[in-house]
């Protein structure tokens, strides 16, 4: 959580480690859907304990004597955490093995039955978490009116520091790929992510510096919650007061790419002069053929809880898919 960013809510009032051991950071996906009963695929539930997601997929295809390209998964999930996740195992015409043979103590699996269709990249709803900070020094009163700040107002949308690689190297890689450097089709997605989610990042920053990450400014574009929608500009009314204080819409960022951002007036302003600063970084990713694109702001945790220990703080919320933990985290301990 190193990224250096501005906090919303006056910055962590404690300190401590983070991740002391798995079981302190855990994640159960929420797909939102589950297995159709019938089809070539077996829709999985796994348990994985210190593994990473593309690693357990492999292993799981050569288990069932099956074709890896037949493996799907929605996301992939932390490694150094617990977590549980859907994969799906394509086995069209075979029984499936004894799955409870597979993966030792650090994989556990389990069928929910069939489905016709593999799980692909991205369909998920989101990801609940449950993490514990350990060791923690600092100001417990002030560290429970941040949460209660969170809960009530959210926090800013920061893409976490895992988009943009060891050191933040991905964006060093980025511009070195727009200037003409070849780089492996698989490498060149992460880039081009990377360097929209500076720009991004750039535009939140300032709206988090200016008190304005949670209102409109004028020509505001809204992002729709729970979708990639959006509409604008459109000026400010009761009903739109009301989407915004119930967090049905939020004020959005430019993810960006081709053309002209689609705000109007300071926001647009905004933006620009952000693309502006970082000319390369806009041009490269418009030449690369990405449209423009918007992201909430805005930020608020589902269900968020907390309990302190002896000398942990254990909190617990659910994120809709593309947003980070560490970015809720971030505002209460430096970890």
């Amino acid at each position: 959580m190193s990224l250096d960013l501005p906090f919303a809510h006056g910055g962590p009032a404690l300190t401590g480690r983070l991740r002391s051991s798995l079981m302190d950071f855990r994640v159960e996906e929420i797909l939102g859907y589950g297995p159709d009963g019938e089809g070539e695929h077996v829709f999985l539930e796994v348990e994985k304990r210190g593994e990473n997601t593309e690693w357990v997929a492999k292993e799981l295809a050569r288990f069932a004597d099956a074709n890896v390209a037949g493996v799907g998964f929605a996301g992939l999930k932390d490694r150094h955490a617990v977590t549980v996740q859907a994969i799906s195992v394509q086995l069209p015409g075979k029984d499936e093995p004894d799955w409870s043979a597979f993966g030792g103590e650090s994989v556990t699996v389990r069928s929910l039955g069939r489905t016709r269709r593999k799980i692909k990249r991205g369909a998920l709803r989101g990801n609940r978490f449950v993490i514990t900070v350990r060791g923690i020094e600092g100001d417990r009163a002030i560290a429970q009116a941040r949460l209660e700040a969170i809960d009530a107002m959210g926090v800013p949308n920061y893409f976490g520091e895992q988009r943009f690689g060891r050191e933040a190297g991905n964006i060093g890689q980025a511009r070195a790929m727009f200037a003409g450097r070849r780089v492996d089709r698989s490498k060149r997605s992460m880039l081009l992510s990377a360097a929209r989610s500076q720009l991004f990042n750039a535009v939140l920053a300032e709206r988090v510096m200016s008190g304005q990450w949670a209102t409109p400014i004028d020509g505001e574009v809204y992002a729709l919650a729970g979708s990639r929608s959006f509409f604008g500009p459109e000026p400010m009314s009761d009903a739109l007061a009301e989407r915004l204080a119930s967090f049905d819409i939020h004020p959005s960022g430019p993810l960006w790419g081709r053309g002209e951002p689609p705000t109007a007036g300071a926001a647009a302003e905004l933006e620009l002069r952000i693309a502006a600063a970082d000319n390369d970084l806009a041009q490269g990713l418009a030449a690369a053929g990405m449209d423009q694109e918007r992201r909430a702001l805005r930020l608020r945790p589902e269900g968020l809880a907390w309990q302190w220990q002896d000398d942990a703080l254990e909190v617990s919320f659910t994120l809709p898919a593309g947003a980070y933990a560490t970015t809720v985290l971030r505002e209460v301990a430096q970890a």
